[in-house]
């Protein structure tokens, strides 16, 4: 096949790819043997960074944008009248490798279209990392989509040669997908994350006792849920997250705001805006359930179910419980010191480290690197009497904001007029 065909299909299965954004390569331990191509990339999404400041790039396509459904929110339904194209096997094989040997990328993510059938797509997705890996002795980090509804035989078989597998849930409640996908069901999407749960227990069981035992999907699962496309609350998408983390052991759960594609009545009109901030709120809530010890309860409940657009959610928490405030810095539990707004996880153990050796004030912690910008309204510390005891939740909150300068103020910089 030419070189023009090869680009034009490039062109629209990456195009078509952009709007899956679950492909994270955090966890992955695949070493490289018998000096084949590639390492594992450790962690890393199409041109982010990893923990140690590393830029790391994946190729990022589809093997078809061809669908048999007609989900209302894809680009790819099968009613949408765009150009068609789909990857050979071999030509997906031979992208990588030539990407990767020009220093362009470190690792494939690859999804795709559902047609004929899901068996038959997981099994060409399967091919191409047996492919790679097998044939091209590639040692690259290669992120599966998984496809809702194929069988357990294909997708354990995906793990022994993908470091990651992911099965977007795509709409975050059955009665959201009922709505703008009637053609799938739920189970098909949990199905496969089951089947990759437990191959993941059996595998860690097994190497505890065989050191051979095959490498199963080392870097997790993940999954996705578009936001914005059905009119769930923040708290439906937040205890639908925590479902999935709980049930299924994801390594991550991503979420994408809605880009107008369609124009259909159930969805928001073309045009509309992509709601950027509410997803930024959700991966902010999402780190605080992973890594700060709250319950979802504690920050989305009946009460209050959606999260604060003008403030982060441990703020918008904190502002709502200022009973539980001041916190003293010298005596308290990690716990607690990691819901004083504006302290991260890094802060926190900087101040548990210096105060075994005094009693800490505002100066020491200005030194040690804590930022007190939104933390000196919920602390106190030696020396320091609690100076904003009087002030109420919302007087606080409009101080924060006039000194804020977030990626998107300008979203909410009408309201500060308030607070003038």
């Amino acid at each position: 096949m030419s070189f023009e065909r090869i680009k034009e299909k490039l062109n629209i299965l990456a195009d078509a790819a952009k709007y899956d954004v679950s492909c994270s390569s955090s966890g992955s331990t695949r070493g490289n043997k018998n000096k084949g191509l590639g390492d594992s990339t450790g962690m890393g999404i199409c041109h982010t960074y990893t923990e140690d400041g590393r830029c790391v790039s994946l190729l990022k396509i589809l093997l078809t944008n061809h669908c048999i459904f007609d989900c209302a929110y894809c680009v790819t339904r099968k009613s949408n009248d765009i150009k068609r194209a789909a990857f050979k096997i071999q030509e997906a094989v031979d992208l990588t490798i030539n990407f990767y040997r020009r220093n362009y990328i470190e690792g494939l993510f690859l999804s795709s279209g559902i047609f004929k059938s899901p068996d038959y797509t997981m099994e060409r997705l399967v091919a191409v990392a047996k492919k790679l890996r097998l044939e091209e002795n590639f040692n690259g980090y290669i992120h599966l989509k998984s496809i809702p509804g194929a069988s357990d035989e294909l997708m354990y078989e995906a793990g022994l040669y993908a470091d990651r597998l992911s099965v977007n849930i795509e709409v975050p409640t059955i009665s959201g997908l009922k709505l703008l996908a009637p053609d799938k069901k739920h189970e098909d999407f949990t199905k496969p994350m089951l089947k990759v749960k437990n191959e993941i227990l059996i595998y860690k069981a097994e190497k505890k006792i065989t050191k051979s035992t095959p490498i199963y999907a080392p870097a997790g699962q993940s999954t996705q849920m578009i936001i914005g496309a059905t009119g769930e609350s923040d708290k439906d998408i937040m205890y639908s997250a925590t479902h999935y983390y709980k049930n299924y052991n994801m390594k991550r759960v991503y979420y994408s705001g809605y880009v107008p594609v369609a124009d259909d009545s159930r969805l928001p009109a073309i045009g509309s805006q992509v709601p950027m901030l509410r997803e930024n709120r959700l991966y902010q809530t999402d780190w605080l359930l992973r890594f700060y010890g709250f319950g979802v309860k504690e920050i989305l409940n009946d009460t209050h179910p959606n999260l604060d657009i003008d403030v982060d959610p441990k703020l918008s928490w904190a502002l709502r419980n200022l009973s539980q405030f001041p916190i003293d810095v010298n005596t308290a539990e990690p716990r607690m010191l990691a819901r004083i707004p504006g302290l991260g996880m890094n802060s926190v153990y900087k101040i548990i480290n210096a105060r075994k050796y005094r009693k800490l004030t505002f100066d020491h912690l200005k030194k040690i690197g804590v930022s007190l910008n939104r933390a000196k309204y919920f602390m106190v510390c030696s020396g320091n009497d609690y100076a904003h005891k009087d002030l109420q939740a919302i007087q606080i909150k409009g101080l924060i904001l006039q000194n804020s300068q977030g990626k998107f103020r300008n979203n909410y910089s009408s309201q500060l007029s308030l607070f003038n």
